[in-house]
Parts: structure tokens; C-alpha cells; sequence
């Protein structure tokens, strides 16, 4: 019998995002690319070339299991099926191992390119999937914080001379959160959705002279989207071939994603941010260590990551990686060899700018003062301090502090400007 997926509440979260899917699919026709045409002209930023990637793990992805403090003596108390020991791991300092799994990010991490940002998170404590995505997504502290947009959104908004057809893209198919707000992002479930796929004989050439002679910003925006789409038009993804060994793998969805994340990169069309996700991390039961439903799943994303960033190769200094989810997971397994939602979880940053090879964040222990386990990991580093920094020193945005307005903590320090 298969072995269901997520709580009723992370089911509910789904559908919701399956409706919005539907009502917001991006069709393979003319008519979805030229809703672009008035939102920008295509004006890359030659003194800005980073580019930010945003993965988001939904469902809660379990941080003690994908980093476990396996230095801390109360970790295997606490887990005694699901608990690593050091042997088990990776060892990242002594005290922090990362998953097996996660094997394909080593490379990195011994290059000093990846940073974790352990015992993170926002200060939603419904441990509602739904309210907590959309805070994270939204850049709040938790759902009575307030702010327009989403975080991604505001910082396009604080940079609107860096505009170009492609700036940002979720591959996707609905639009996150957390680029709300903001006026040119587009969601595509593949690049081949936004192509000049019209049918009609002559549309083109007549798209072609109403966007020819005019100097008005809707007439260079139409220019500019109909040259990258003429380029697109004249590529096929499919036949994209990675570099320096790079092997993605095609049957996984994070594969296919950053595959075409890349090719965004290669095809420089002004891409700044690209938001990806990957679901299944709701793991109440049958959580597993080598075997079960946490591996396959982090052994998906780190084998991605890794081709990914040996298909770019010297452009990794350009590309910064962020993966967040909305919450952990509970410290103590739970009778279905499975954990519950929780608070604290953990950030990975690899690429460009990061001073990596270093677990960062308070470690806040696992226990009260009187000896008890605690019920959940406690937050210590506010997610937003991460963003910001990135914000800051990557993408040079001008305030960064306006985007996260009710943020108390500073910066860790982990990110440099290059």
C-alpha cells in the first residue's frame, strides 16, 4: 500500500496551489508572452550581474535530519530510530553532520561554497503549512506582521532599472508568493511555454511592425520581449547540453528545473531571480534514514544542485543558492516512525559570495534548563537576517532593510560582497 504523503493540512495546501495552478497557467501561445510587453524594457544592468536562486522545500523539510547535531547528547535520546551517529554522516565541524543523501553537496562544501544556517525560521507558531509558506514567501515575522507583496516583489520594485523580459522566473506553474507585488515576474512550468507558438499565419511580422518605430515604453518593451522570444524561439531546451560533465536527471522534477534555470543563465536575457520548488516534505510517517521518504528526496535535490552547479561552471561566482523551507520538525519521532511539525528548521546557501564551510547560527540546545527535552527546536536566527544579507551584498538592493521592516536581528555575516 502506498504510503500517503503530508498531513490534511499540507493535502489542503496543495489543492489550494493545484486551483491556483489552474486559474493561472502560463498557455504555450502569443497572447501569454505579450503580457510581458508593458511591464518592462529590456535593460540589463551592466554593473549588476548576480543572479539568486530560491528553492523552497514545501512541507517542512526535517533540519535535524538534514543537518543533525549529532554533537548535542540529547539528539539521540530524543530520536532513537530516526537519530544519526556520527559515523552515519557527513561531517561538517565536529559537531553538525549533513544527511548521506546529501552526498552530491560534499564538493561544494569542502570548496568552502555552501553555508547552513541551523536552528532558523520565522516566528509563526501555528505550524500551519499554509499560514507559514505564505509569511516566509511574504517575508513577514508570522501572518499578523505586515508588509505589501512578497519579499522577492519588493526588491524588484526598490530596482526598477534593472528590467528586462526575463528578470524573474518561477519555474513553476503558479506564481510564489513571495514575488507578489511586483510588476513583470513570470511563472512557466517549462521555457517551451513561452515561445511564439502562435498559429496564425502572419502574427508575428504584424507583432513585428505595431512594436517597430515607436520610442514610447510599451513600443521598446515590446521590442525587447519579442527579440528574447525570437531567441528563445530559435532554441530548443531539449536539446540543451550541459557542461563540464553536468548530468541532470530528467525523470526528477529538481533535474529538469535547474536544468532549464540554467540554460536561463547561459542565454543571458537579464535573468536576476529564479524561484523554484519541490514538494513531498511533509514527512509524519515513514520518515526513514537511508531508506524511506526523507532520502530519495534529498538525494533529488542534491544531486540536482550538484549538476547544476558543474554545468555553470565559471559562473558560479555569479549564482548564489538559497534553500529554505517554512518550518522543521518536531524533535521527538513520532510511533509512525515519522516527525510532526515543528518550529525551527535549517537554510543552505552555496555559490557565489558565500563564506561557507561554517554552520552558522545560536545553537540552542534540546533541552530546559531543569534537563527535559524540549518539544521543538527553537528559533534563534530569524530567516529574514539571511535574506537581507543576500539581498544586500548579491543583489545590491538599495535598502534592504525596507524589504523586512520588522526586523529586530543583524546580520551573520555569511555572505560577502563580490
Amino acid at each position: 500500500m502506498a504510503i500517503e504523503r503530508g498531513c490534511s493540512d499540507y493535502q489542503q495546501t496543495m489543492t489550494r496551489r493545484a486551483l491556483m495552478a489552474g486559474a493561472a497557467t502560463v498557455g504555450a501561445s502569443w497572447l501569454t508572452a505579450r503580457s510581458s510587453l508593458a511591464n518592462a524594457s529590456f535593460q540589463v544592468d551592466q554593473n549588476h550581474e548576480n543572479i539568486l536562486v530560491v528553492i523552497f522545500l514545501r512541507g517542512g523539510a526535517d533540519g535535524l535530519s538534514v543537518v543533525a547535531p549529532y554533537g548535542d547528547d540529547n539528539y539521540r535520546t530524543a530520536r532513537p530510530g530516526l537519530g544519526f551517529d556520527k559515523k552515519e554522516l557527513i561531517d561538517l565541524d565536529g559537531f553538525f553532520g549533513l544527511n548521506p543523501a546529501l552526498s552530491g553537496l560534499r564538493e561544494t562544501w569542502d570548496a568552502g561554497e555552501m553555508a547552513v544556517v541551523h536552528a532558523s525560521g520565522s516566528g509563526d507558531k501555528t505550524l500551519s503549512h499554509f499560514e507559514a509558506i505564505s509569511a516566509m514567501q511574504r517575508g513577514l515575522d508570522n501572518q499578523t506582521d505586515s508588509a505589501d507583496g512578497g519579499w522577492l516583489g519588493r526588491h524588484l520594485l526598490a530596482t526598477p532599472d534593472r528590467q528586462a523580459p526575463l528578470r524573474a522566473v518561477a519555474l513553476s506553474s503558479f506564481m510564489p508568493e513571495s514575488l507578489g507585488g511586483a510588476v513583470g515576474p513570470i511563472a512557466i512550468r517549462s521555457i517551451d511555454d513561452y515561445k511564439l507558438n502562435s498559429d496564425k499565419p502572419g502574427q508575428l511580422e504584424k507583432l513585428e511592425r505595431l512594436y517597430s518605430s515607436g520610442q514610447d515604453v510599451l513600443s521598446r518593451a515590446g521590442r525587447d520581449t519579442l527579440s528574447v522570444l525570437k531567441r528563445l524561439d530559435e532554441t530548443d531546451v531539449k536539446s540543451y547540453q550541459p557542461e563540464n560533465g553536468a548530468t541532470y536527471d530528467l525523470e526528477k522534477h529538481m533535474g529538469r528545473a535547474l536544468r532549464e534555470a540554467a540554460f536561463l543563465i547561459k542565454a543571458d536575457m537579464g535573468l536576476e531571480v529564479a524561484c523554484l520548488e519541490m514538494d513531498g516534505w511533509d514527512t509524519h510517517v515513514a520518515q526513514g534514514k537511508t531508506t524511506g521518504l526523507l532520502p530519495p528526496l534529498l538525494k533529488e535535490l542534491g544531486a540536482a544542485i550538484e549538476a547544476f552547479r558543474k554545468d555553470l561552471g565559471s559562473l558560479n561566482k555569479r549564482v548564489t543558492i538559497v534553500v529554505q523551507t517554512e518550518f522543521g520538525r518536531r524533535l521527538r519521532e513520532n510511533q509512525a516512525l515519522g516527525t510532526d511539525h515543528g518550529r525551527a528548521g535549517m537554510m543552505m546557501l552555496m555559490g557565489g559570495g558565500v563564506k561557507g564551510g561554517q554552520v552558522y547560527g545560536e545553537w540552542p540546545g534540546l533541552v530546559h534548563s531543569d534537563g527535559k527535552l524540549m518539544e521543538n527546536l527553537e528559533v534563534s536566527t530569524d530567516y529574514r537576517a539571511i535574506l537581507l544579507e543576500v539581498l544586500e551584498k548579491r543583489l545590491m538592493t538599495p535598502d534592504p532593510a525596507s524589504i523586512f521592516p520588522s526586523l529586530k536581528q543583524g546580520p551573520l555575516g555569511l555572505i560577502a560582497r563580490v
